[in-house]
This record gives structure tokens, C-alpha cells and sequence, in this order.
């Protein structure tokens, strides 16, 4: 705990000195290589080439990193009805009527990353302890850790949206389609996956639902898994697709739960586009499948 302080302050403080610095300084560390920001080849060296020469100043990118805001985003491409209902959005946790909260809901920050809190029931909720954690979420400055810059300035707000709830009673399946300029050539699903975290597995696939071995796991167990095509995931491509055409490069979260199709969020640094998680070989394919030569 004390060293992940330590590493949050040092890597904070570095972004408020230079973001390329504390860039260079974490890919260092992380990959145990040099930073090559004039030839990037792999998708993390190319996300980061990205994020200091067109996301800090394009204001779409901004909007669509903003999860409150990308819901105009949504409506705009004409894909509305795959919007979770939002219940209410809060830019102070001591405005937050829980008492006409329902029974189920989530609460998430409309910055960032991994900042959601569900509520499964309400009534088993520690009130007290969930505002401490909402008002330290809206403190952090989230864009100084991995210099994100795209998540500067962002102003937060608190989004209650709706409980998704399968009617197996089973966690919500959730498809990340890597984007690239309104293609969708692979999708990244998580399998046998549990509250506690144990026995999940990350595989990729393509839009004919053939698994590729592109994850450790699909190497590990490919043989052995046999995982049903998805009722719903054609449309889910076609919607990633869609939602993806305006960017060369978008991670687009999706849900379906029952055969819809529902948003999650649309991603542009994944991992702060410094995913050691990724094959190497991995990171190389989707790589070269994001050109930014126009762009540079």
C-alpha cells in the first residue's frame, strides 16, 4: 500500500512537471526499453504518440472520454437505444437522494478509470463509507497518473445509472471491440468470470467468432474452450463500427445482456496505453492496424 502511494505521488508529480516525461519515465520502467515516439510500431506506442500530438486538443476525444458527455456523442450517431437509463447525475455526493435511489443501481465518476460503485442491494449499503469513497474519486485529478490528457479538465459528475442485470442472475457479459477508423476487427471478452476475480479468462475474437490466439489464455486453454457465439454480437459489431468511424483508433466497451446490445464507454488509452497485460505480439498486430502516418 505504501509503495503504490509512493508510486502515484512520484508518477503525479512528474505529469505536472512534463507529461512526456513522466510518459517516458513509466514506459521506461514498465517495458524496460526507450520510449520511440518518431517510429511507433506496437498499439501502446502508437496510443501514446496519439495522446501528446492529437488527443489533448481535439475536443471530440475530450467529449467522448467524458462519460456524461459522451451520451450526446451516442445520440448523435443515432445509436440511442443502446444508452443505459441514466436515474440521476450528481456534481456533489451530499446532493445524492438516496432515499429515491432504487433497490439495485450503479454509481459511477464520468472520469477516469475503475471508479463504479454497484449496488446490488440498498439496503446492505454503508452510506457513510460510500460517500467517503464518491468524494475521494471526485478529488483525484485522474488524467496525472498515466498523463492522460484527454481526461484534463474534465469537470466530474456522479452518474446513477441503471442495475444491468441478465435474467440468469449472472455479471452482465462485456465485449471491448478494438477500433480502428469504423472497422471492428476483433473483439476482447472475458469468460468464466466471477465477483472474486478467479478463473477469468481474456480471449479475442474475430466478427466470424473464431477465437485467435492472441491472448495467453486463448494459448493456454483455446483447445479446450468451446465459447457459444453471443446472441446480439453481430449487432454489437455493427454498433462498434459505427461508433468508432470518427476516430483512427477507439476501444469500444459494450454490453449484452439477454441478446441487447448496451454502451459502456468509449476507451482511447487502454491500460494508460501502457497494457502490459497485452501479448507483445499482440500489441504488434493491432498496432499495425492503426495508421496514424496521415496524421504525423
Amino acid at each position: 500500500m505504501i509503495k503504490q502511494e509512493i508510486s502515484r505521488v512520484f508518477r503525479e508529480t512528474l505529469t505536472r512537471i512534463s507529461p512526456k516525461l513522466n510518459t517516458r519515465v513509466l514506459y521506461r520502467i514498465k517495458f524496460g526499453k526507450t520510449l520511440d515516439l518518431k517510429n511507433p510500431q506496437t498499439l501502446n506506442e502508437k496510443l501514446l504518440w496519439l495522446k501528446f500530438n492529437t488527443y489533448w486538443k481535439n475536443p471530440l476525444i475530450k467529449q467522448c472520454a467524458d462519460k456524461y458527455k459522451v451520451r450526446e456523442y451516442i445520440k448523435k450517431t443515432g445509436c440511442n437505444e443502446i444508452l443505459n437509463e441514466l436515474l440521476a447525475v450528481y456534481e456533489c455526493v451530499d446532493d445524492i437522494e438516496w432515499e429515491k435511489l432504487p433497490k439495485q443501481f450503479v454509481i459511477k465518476l464520468n472520469v477516469g478509470c475503475g471508479c463504479n460503485l454497484i449496488v446490488r442491494d440498498k439496503s446492505k449499503l454503508n452510506i457513510v463509507q460510500a460517500k467517503k469513497t464518491l468524494k475521494r474519486w471526485m478529488r483525484k485529478k485522474h488524467y496525472l497518473g498515466y498523463s492522460e490528457m484527454q481526461y484534463k479538465d474534465v469537470k466530474p459528475y456522479l452518474l446513477v445509472e441503471k442495475f444491468i442485470k441478465p435474467q440468469n442472475g449472472s455479471l452482465p457479459d462485456d465485449y471491448k471491440f478494438y477500433c480502428f477508423g469504423g472497422k471492428a476487427p476483433y473483439v476482447m471478452m472475458c469468460v468464466d468470470r466471477h465477483d472474486d476475480g478467479h478463473d477469468a479468462k481474456y480471449l479475442y475474437f474475430n466478427e466470424a467468432w473464431e477465437m485467435q490466439m492472441m491472448s495467453s489464455d486463448a494459448i493456454k486453454y483455446g483447445a479446450t474452450l468451446d465459447v457459444p457465439k453471443p446472441d446480439g454480437i453481430d449487432r454489437a459489431f455493427e454498433y462498434a463500427k459505427k461508433l468508432s468511424k470518427d476516430f483512427p483508433f477507439v476501444r469500444v466497451d459494450l454490453y449484452i445482456v439477454d441478446g441487447n446490445v448496451i454502451f459502456g464507454e468509449l476507451t482511447f488509452t487502454p491500460g494508460g496505453a501502457m497494457d502490459q497485460e497485452r501479448l507483445p505480439e499482440t500489441d504488434k498486430i493491432l498496432g499495425e492496424l492503426l495508421d496514424i502516418s496521415t496524421l504525423k
